[in-house]
């Protein structure tokens, strides 16, 4: 079951994955082959192959105990960044998987998505031109799929995490698929400019491989759809879950590490949910041409 998921990307939101993952993953005795995930996803996909969950949230407890802003406006005038997120996010990567980095080794295949920028466009036009359409698919269109990225030109680009030689490498790797200015700087990969994974897709399922079987796809936030359904793909049936309401937390929120806990624990509630309805979306996959 489940021979691949999807982690979607989310920021602190992501948590809610943690808290889900920790009940179905021991319940059903899950060992995927491959994993799919954009920027925090993708992070708390290795997370979840590498430490305790509890262990992170206590880590940020105290790495965000003296931070009590998002936005530093002051540091304009002293030419430093306004915001604090890239610096305490690349240094938690560090700390996070500085003990287990080689674990990820016999870990599943963790395929990481990043966005690389329409070639006609400079790179502060494209960031401006990428937020403006990920805005607008995520409040207007709310679509599950978003396509306007795809038609601006901006295109994916999957790597695993095991080819990462270094940590240094895997936390650049996360902060590449994370990068959304203005909370971190523009990121580069191989000399070229990237951006959030989930200006093309969120939800990468572009990633997995076309091999039949059933794929779970989690979602961080809400959709107008069901919370928990199906959708066919060729021999593939993808069932998606979100959450059972607004996770408790802001994506780019690094004044309230308490949340994370709400999140977490949210998460834990709705795979109840979930291991109970699983019988019923089984049932309706084998069912769909």
């Amino acid at each position: 079951m489940f021979d691949q998921v999807v982690f979607a990307g989310g920021g602190n939101r992501c948590w809610w994955q943690a808290g889900f993952w920790d009940v179905i993953q021991p319940q059903l005795d899950l060992k995927p082959r491959i994993i799919a995930g954009i920027s925090a996803g993708a992070a708390t996909a290795c997370m979840l192959y590498t430490n305790n969950a509890q262990w992170v949230m206590k880590y940020y407890a105290k790495a965000l105990s003296g931070n009590t802003k998002n936005a530093y406006w002051g540091n304009l005038l002293r030419g430093q960044s306004v915001f604090p997120h890239y610096r305490i996010y690349r240094q938690a990567l560090l700390d996070i998987f500085a003990e287990r980095f080689g674990v990820l080794q016999t870990a599943p295949e963790i395929r990481i998505g990043v966005s690389h920028l329409p070639r006609w466009l400079g790179a502060r036009s494209a960031v401006a031109a990428g937020i403006i359409a990920y805005n607008i698919e995520k409040y207007v269109r709310k679509t599950l799929h978003p396509t306007l990225g795809t038609a601006l030109g901006f295109h994916p680009e999957f790597v695993t995490a095991q080819e990462c030689a270094t940590l240094e490498d895997l936390a650049d790797l996360i902060l590449q698929s994370s990068s959304t200015p203005p909370f971190t700087p523009i990121l580069r990969r191989n000399g070229r400019p990237v951006l959030d994974g989930g200006m093309v897709d969120n939800v990468p399922v572009s990633a997995l491989d076309a091999s039949p079987g059933t794929v779970l796809v989690m979602v961080t936030r809400l959709y107008p759809r069901e919370r928990m359904f199906v959708v066919p793909h060729g021999e593939q049936r993808r069932i998606y879950v979100q959450p059972s309401r607004k996770v408790p937390i802001s994506s780019w929120d690094y004044t309230s590490p308490a949340q994370m806990q709400h999140a977490y624990d949210l998460g834990r509630a709705d795979a109840d949910d979930f291991l109970a309805h699983l019988p019923r979306l089984l049932e309706a996959a084998s069912h769909l041409d």
